[in-house]
């Protein structure tokens, strides 16, 4: 927060971001299915989101507490993290107490395939909440950055209050229109994105498609010239249905 609001005591404001991504692949035979997943299994393992989630921590001012872990079998990842921000804060005379606001920041992987289409889909799912002055929308072209994503779903939501020197209650301490807002230009550009606000609750919700599909791009383990064309159409289509059906959040075709 470039320009900190003068407040009464500690910032008592929680703020939560749930952030879904979805990952999209052709995988044609169970053996490349399989092979799929020890791919992501590895890519994604509970080591590799681990030190995701720290450069994240450390990105929004925030300290490690505790780590748990766990892989799964036969596939998917669990971390979680306890963070929090030390805060000094002044009291009467000479008196200084630290005050340790604690959050946490969440991540479950989850793969899975599309039964006839061979499509398989890769989700991340991750919750970071915080309190006091952090919030975690500096982090959001991070994390998209970090996962290959095709689909994107974001719920940002401010709740409680705190209070400024006149005691006045504070139900945001922070200017937000969109969460869209957060995020960079040319990344946007790559997406069709739409919002769902309530203002009046400060939640704010941001669901994002990639508008452009690179068939090489979404076969594992094959070449595209390896294709007929006929093929190649079937393919890109059944892309792109799992693709909006998951945007849409409801079974289309």
């Amino acid at each position: 927060m470039e320009n900190k609001l003068k407040l009464y005591g500690f910032n008592n404001l929680t703020k939560s971001l749930s952030f879904n991504i979805y990952d999209v692949c052709y995988a044609k035979t169970a053996r490349e299915q399989q092979n799929y997943i020890a791919y992501i299994d590895e890519q994604y393992n509970s080591e590799r989101i681990t030190q995701i989630m720290t450069d994240l921590t450390n990105m929004i001012g925030a300290n490690v507490l505790s780590v748990s872990k766990q892989d799964y079998d036969p596939q998917g990842a669990s971390v979680t993290f306890l963070i929090a921000e030390s805060s000094m804060v002044p009291m009467r005379g000479d008196d200084i107490v630290a005050h340790l606001d604690k959050s946490h920041v969440t991540v479950h992987t989850y793969p899975e395939f599309h039964p006839e289409t061979s499509i398989a889909t890769f989700r991340v799912d991750i919750d970071v909440a915080t309190c006091g002055e952090i919030t975690p929308l500096s982090t959001l072209d991070y994390l998209i950055g970090k996962f290959d994503s095709d689909i994107i779903t974001m719920d940002y939501r401010v709740r409680g209050f705190t209070r400024n020197l006149q005691g006045q209650k504070l139900f945001i301490d922070h200017k937000i229109t969109s969460i869209q807002d957060y995020i960079d230009k040319q990344t946007l550009l790559k997406y069709d994105a739409v919002d769902i606000n309530v203002y009046q609750a400060n939640m704010f919700h941001t669901k994002m498609l990639i508008k452009d599909i690179d068939l090489q791009n979404y076969l594992f383990n094959t070449d595209v010239y390896e294709l007929p064309p006929q093929l190649r159409l079937e393919i890109t289509n059944n892309l792109r249905r799992e693709m909006i059906e998951i945007y849409s959040g409801r079974n289309i075709y």
